[in-house]
């Protein structure tokens, strides 16, 4: 398997499908069954967002409690990891209606040993502070050339936090908004960072698009969230559903090449129609 910013560098692939927590629809969500999923549909890419344990283990988890996935109103990193793997998840997306799997809550490692030459992974950290340790964990899993770490960078010192983290060997996706206004500043900003990748928002689609030439010579691929959030405007997966030519294919003939979905098995059959 290809070193991640190569693949993504790659002016020949298809664009890519990220897998929001994993392939949730049939397995728990952020959770090794997920993963598997993921790659069993045909994700290039797996999301999953990373906290630390009370005894320090870096463990997979996306809300501040376990309440939705486990029925428990407690804050999930007030546990140890072993207490963690005791607790049974929620099937799905989790919710008081969802069944309990027989899906524990995973460690970092453990879904690096799963990702590991198989599929990408966007780590989202749900502290930065986190990030030195991260980008350790992977180096140590001999994962780093398969994960990336995000973050915010729209100001000079967003910049100068990024650049003081040691992170060496794990590809960095920086997070941006572009405006018509402000564009060529932002772009600025990050020619000195070089990302490979920007998980970005924008003012309206023509910004993207009329521009694509100067993100092509930065080689930074651009990576948007269609999920079903209020962070996603109108560009949502349950309009792509509907009609996916105005949201997935509109954005793509923008530039866009990297699309994070709670739908990745629809997205795969109108990337493969569209590619026929």
């Amino acid at each position: 398997m290809t070193h991640y910013q190569d693949y993504i560098a790659d002016p020949k692939r298809a664009p890519a499908i990220v897998a929001h927590r994993g392939a949730w629809r049939g397995a728990p969500e952020n959770s090794l069954a997920a993963i598997e999923r993921a790659i069993a549909v045909g994700a290039n890419i797996v999301e999953l967002d990373i906290r630390k344990s009370a005894d320090g283990e870096l463990f997979i988890m996306h809300d501040d409690t376990l309440l939705r996935m486990a029925g428990i109103d407690r804050d999930a990193e007030t546990f140890t990891m072993a207490e963690l793997q005791a607790i049974a998840l929620r099937e799905d997306d989790g919710g008081e209606g969802r069944a309990v799997s027989d899906q524990r809550i995973p460690t970092l490692k453990q879904a690096l040993e799963i990702i590991r030459g198989r599929i990408f992974a966007d780590l989202d950290l749900k502290d930065r502070g986190l990030f030195p340790e991260v980008a350790a964990c992977a180096r140590d899993m001999q994962a780093a050339s398969y994960v990336d770490l995000k973050t915010r960078v729209m100001t000079r010192d967003e910049l100068d936090w990024v650049q003081d983290q040691n992170i060496d060997g794990v590809p960095f996706m920086a997070m941006a908004k572009f405006t018509a206004g402000e564009f060529h500043d932002t772009m600025a900003l990050l020619s000195e960072i070089k990302p490979f990748m920007c998980e970005m928002r924008f003012d309206r689609i023509e910004t993207i698009a009329e521009n694509r030439d100067l993100f092509r010579e930065a080689k930074m691929a651009l990576w948007i969230n269609t999920l079903d959030q209020v962070g996603s405007g109108e560009w949502r997966d349950d309009k792509a559903m509907i009609d996916p030519d105005s949201i997935w294919g509109r954005l793509m003939d923008a530039g866009i090449s990297v699309f994070q979905t709670d739908q990745p098995e629809a997205l795969k059959a109108y990337i493969e129609a569209r590619h026929a």
